[in-house]
């Protein structure tokens, strides 16, 4: 049962890694991920724009990101961690810890 509803999470045709976030259409991709404690989570910058992953309580803070560019942080604590872009904050996103 566990592995049913573990590989029902990304469409197949998705070509995403695991625990990635993509920043495309100055949009984070998806905007909400749940993982487990201990795992690194890459946020990936497609836009042509420079984009910063930046945690709301300011437990980590990417330097500007561009175009291809990555950020990985692990998330060792379980918890619910705010993201957003420091350059446009009305892109959002959430991490859920397990």
């Amino acid at each position: 049962m566990f592995m049913a509803m573990a590989s029902a999470g990304l469409p197949a045709a998705h070509a995403q890694e695991p625990n990635e976030i993509v920043i495309r259409n100055f949009m984070f991709s998806p905007m909400s991920l749940t993982v487990k404690a201990g795992t690194t989570v890459t946020w990936k910058n497609m836009d042509g724009e420079p984009h910063t992953v930046v945690n709301d309580a300011g437990v980590f803070h990417s330097a500007a990101l561009d175009q291809n560019d990555t950020y990985e942080f692990k998330f060792d604590k379980p918890g619910t961690y705010k993201v957003f872009c420091g350059i446009h904050p009305y892109m959002k996103a959430t991490i859920t810890v397990q």
